[in-house]
């Protein structure tokens, strides 16, 4: 296992999520996009390999168990239609219109997220074109990485000050956490990931947004082990 603290409100760690979770502190909040068994659903061999990428994606073989995650006091989970009989009744739900009405290919034209806490569906529309998308001026990092803007919208529907992404990928949620001025900790099993999540990440630290508020030592709300 390898750590990484960025700053006093950053906390990155290489690792099986499912090992690290109970060594935690205070978590106030998940936001993440986990592995929810597309290749063992479609029967695509031991995991799902994007020819672009290269990539296997780490427990994409098997059903995605949302439990271990659900004790924690809000939660966000994308891909939750994949496994929403594993999942309490919720009526938020979070939907990512991907085409905006002006695409029209194979892709999904949406994904949806499910949201521990309370309150309607809400609807994000921003353009995404299937493996061609792209943050501007960045390539796509990770297979199923996501806009950083559509992750700062997910993160401001919580109020945590302490946002977990137990899946971190390329670092997306965490590039959108000190855009937002909350503290992060993230989770990657990948080390090729986790460099490229600590690099994004990093560099967003060093460029702040104007006009919002840095984040408060992580320690003054959790101890770390």
């Amino acid at each position: 296992m390898r750590e990484e603290h960025l700053s006093d409100s950053v906390r990155l760690i290489c690792g099986d999520c499912r090992e690290v979770l109970p060594t935690l502190g205070r978590v106030d909040a998940v936001v993440t996009d986990p592995p929810y068994g597309i290749s063992w659903k479609h029967g695509a061999g031991p995991a799902t390999r994007f020819p672009r990428f290269q990539d296997v994606i780490e427990g994409d073989d098997r059903p995605f168990d949302p439990a271990p995650f659900l004790r924690f006091p809000e939660v966000i989970l994308w891909g939750a239609n994949h496994y929403a009989d594993r999942l309490p009744s919720s009526a938020r739900w979070l939907i990512w219109d991907k085409k905006c009405g002006v695409k029209e290919d194979s892709y999904s034209d949406g994904e949806i997220a499910w949201s521990k806490t309370g309150g309607s569906v809400r609807i994000y529309r921003h353009l995404w074109n299937g493996l061609l998308a792209h943050e501007h001026g960045e390539r796509r990092l990770h297979v199923m990485q996501k806009p950083i803007e559509l992750m700062i919208w997910c993160i401001r529907w919580t109020e945590g000050r302490t946002i977990l992404d137990p899946f971190m990928g390329s670092g997306t949620t965490g590039v959108a956490a000190v855009k937002l001025g909350r503290r992060f900790i993230g989770i990657e099993i990948e080390p090729k990931y986790f460099d490229i999540a600590c690099r994004r990440i990093q560099a967003a630290l060093d460029a702040p947004d104007l006009f919002i508020e840095r984040p408060k030592p992580v320690q003054e709300l959790m101890q770390w082990s």
